[in-house]
């Protein structure tokens, strides 16, 4: 159960305090036991989240009158297998807020939020993943281009559509790469997205541009991706696409297919996943398969396991490396892994 907490605010100008509407501490601590290998050499140990990122976070929200509300939202990721901060964009040892660090206002109009948060490119290319993007199962069909088409990116402002419009949903968002090092190209850095969807009853569907600046033009990227869903009860099917290219001479492009299951199975729940990458005009594609299933031992707290399949062609060194524990890939070697944890949410 989350814990809610009244937190007072001292107004250093008159020494007066205020309380918030409400704040609220949560997270997640997640840790197992797996193994991984790729091209002959493998590592046993123990790993961190195999089912849902360990995180530590603050949220709060306060009601300003007439529909409008403040709000901000501060978390971190745990590596708490070993205690380190490291994660979501952080390089650890110490704890920093990089998952998300964002204050925002919200009404009748939707949303505008600014601070460091997840791009909108990521979150569609991601919106098919059975596995989260986590765990030995995670997707491996995006972010190609480091540092240009990223999950995280700081210095951002994005408006959110409000939630009453029949079911679509939508967000812009731009980031300033405040590059004022790079005088050569004073654009770097920078990235904006858009994202478009429709979700009413068990149909979910949504599509997604964005452009992120590199370094210098040449290293500029674009990134387009569509996903879908259909709950149909005993089964839930999802399907995503996602391309990424950069605007070099000679252009590398990236297109990867993405399909998965999920099905009620007893207490928990199955989640089969297939990934297709290809690199055009070469021959360093890729395919990965993920199966696995979640106990759900309460609403909080689950069991799971989950065994993965990479098959590299070409040069390609894809590989299912996991929270806590990872291999340098040999290139065209396939990879394979498996992790059985324990979730536990608060």
């Amino acid at each position: 159960m989350k814990k809610s907490l009244i937190a007072l605010a001292v107004l250093a100008a008159s020494g007066a305090a205020m309380a918030q509407s409400s704040v609220t501490l949560f997270g997640i601590l997640d840790a197992g036991v797996g193994r991984i290998s790729s091209g002959g050499t493998s590592v046993t140990g123990v790993t961190n989240s195999g089912l849902a990122t360990s995180r530590l976070g603050f949220r709060g929200e306060e009601d300003l009158g007439g529909g409008l509300k403040a709000g901000f939202w501060l978390e971190g990721a745990v590596q708490n297998d070993t205690g380190t901060g490291q994660g979501g964009g952080a390089a650890g040892p110490g704890f920093e807020f990089k998952r998300r660090s964002t204050v925002s206002l919200s009404g009748n109009f939707g949303e505008v939020r600014l601070g460091r948060d997840l791009t909108v490119g990521y979150v569609n290319s991601t919106a098919a993943d059975v596995f989260g993007d986590v765990g030995v199962g995670a997707s491996i069909g995006k972010s190609f281009f480091t540092n240009v088409i990223e999950t995280r990116k700081g210095n951002a402002i994005s408006y959110f559509l409000p939630s009453n419009l029949g079911g679509i949903y939508g967000q812009v968002q731009y980031v300033f790469g405040e590059s004022l090092s790079n005088a050569a190209y004073d654009k770097a850095g920078d990235y904006l997205g858009a994202r478009i969807g429709y979700r009413n009853g068990p149909l979910d569907a949504a599509i997604a541009f964005a452009k992120g600046r590199g370094a210098t033009a040449a290293a500029d990227a674009d990134q387009f991706n569509i996903f879908a869903s259909y709950d149909l009860g005993v089964v839930k099917p999802f399907i995503g696409f996602n391309q990424e290219k950069n605007k070099a001479a000679v252009q590398t492009k990236y297109q990867s297919y993405l399909l998965g299951l999920t099905a009620p199975v007893g207490p928990g729940t199955v989640r089969v996943s297939y990934n297709d990458v290809d690199r055009k005009n070469s021959p360093d594609d890729a395919q990965k398969f993920a199966i696995g299933y979640v106990y759900d031992l309460s609403k909080r707290t689950a069991l799971y396991g989950t065994l993965a399949h990479v098959k590299n062609k070409g040069a390609a060194a894809f590989t299912t490396n996991t929270g806590g524990l990872a291999l340098t890939p040999t290139g065209g070697k396939n990879s394979n892994g498996y992790e059985f944890g324990i979730r536990h949410s608060f």
